[in-house]
């Protein structure tokens, strides 16, 4: 560990610690940039909108290629990362400790487990093995003298399971027990189900998902429901995209131009980046 990765684990800590922040999600070098200018205190990867910067759909992308990514994104600017490490790219514990290690050796300063296993037909990791997975990742963590926050992440919500409530309550339970420092059950629905997980938890914190608009999914009503961490996934990236599709479709269908009138000044961005290569 080098003093820099040092000094970023130890800014996360402490954001962990109280209050509630958001920990926005760049896809590239230059919107990690971008949002550190925008005085954001922390950063998260998104596995899926790297991997629609590689034409891939989510999960699609080989570990070393996501390891590149999170090294290049934690070298972009000195605040803390956190990996999108999806399932660890493993199955068995021993797959993910091993896999963990390479990802505390990328300068980040955390890293999400997650309990889904990408098969439709069985969508989640049965829940012994699903502890057993955080289980390895925090006992390399140890290990390795390193103390990235690990996240363990509860996907009920995401895979459509009826009972998502009641999985994510336990899991992420056992989970917490299991020695991870944050808890996560991304698109979880109401106010009420996610401040109910909070006390489940207490006193680790929780991060929440705000992938989309809503009345409830304000910053200020997440943190009185005792978030302590908000993240955005893809939608960032999702939202690039859908100003680049409204673009190119206005010139392909109408040979009009006038969708470019919404494009970030030129002069901006110039002067952002140029400051960026002298740190």
């Amino acid at each position: 560990m080098d003093n820099r990765q040092s000094a970023a684990i130890a800014r996360f800590r402490t954001l962990h610690e109280s209050g509630c922040f958001v920990i926005p999600n760049p896809w590239d070098v230059g919107s990690a940039v971008y949002l550190r200018h925008l005085g954001f205190k922390a950063l998260a990867t998104t596995s899926a909108g790297f991997a629609f910067t590689r034409a891939m759909p989510d999960a699609a992308i080989p570990i070393d290629l996501v390891l590149g990514h999170v090294r290049e994104i934690a070298e972009a600017t000195d605040l803390p990362v956190n990996a999108d490490f999806q399932d660890g790219y493993a199955i068995e514990p021993e797959g993910v400790a091993a896999n963990v290690s390479l990802c505390i050796g990328t300068g980040a300063a955390g890293l999400s487990i997650e309990d889904s296993t990408g098969d439709p037909s069985k969508p989640l990791y049965d829940e012994k093995l699903a502890i057993e997975r955080v289980k390895a990742a925090r006992q390399t963590i140890d290990a390795s003298g390193i103390p990235v926050i690990l996240t363990a992440r509860c996907e009920a919500w995401l895979v459509g399971h009826k009972d998502a409530q009641a999985i994510a309550r336990d899991r992420l339970a056992a989970f917490a027990d299991a020695g991870a420092d944050c808890l996560y059950a991304p698109s979880v629905r109401t106010i009420g189900e996610i401040a109910a997980l909070v006390k489940i938890v207490a006193p680790k914190p929780v991060n929440a998902l705000v992938s989309a608009p809503g009345p409830d999914w304000t910053v200020s009503k997440l943190a009185d429901a005792g978030v302590r961490r908000i993240s955005v996934g893809s939608a960032f990236a999702r939202a690039a995209w859908g100003g680049f599709i409204r673009a190119a479709k206005s010139i392909s269908e109408t040979g009009s131009f006038e969708a470019l009138g919404d494009a970030a000044p030129f002069a901006e961005l110039n002067g952002i980046f140029g400051k960026s290569t002298d740190q």
